[in-house]
């Protein structure tokens, strides 16, 4: 089946989430405002996600009707 915008959107936030995971997991937050500001994009991009995927979810419903 072939990609549909959702399909991008989702895997460039799990991306972009996996990139912000490996900069925390390898020490790379100078301190815990730099910590805080990275775990609070890491839950800003989870929400997104779900987002996205409810918003697929409907349009793929409304499709079969």
């Amino acid at each position: 089946m072939a990609k549909t915008v959702f399909d991008v959107l989702i895997e460039k936030l799990d991306e972009d989430k996996s990139t912000a995971l490996q900069f925390l997991g390898g020490g790379g937050a100078k301190d815990f405002a730099q910590y805080k500001e990275i775990t609070g994009m890491i839950r800003g991009l989870d929400a997104c996600k779900n987002y996205v995927t409810d918003l697929s979810r409907n349009y793929m419903e409304d499709d079969d009707e």
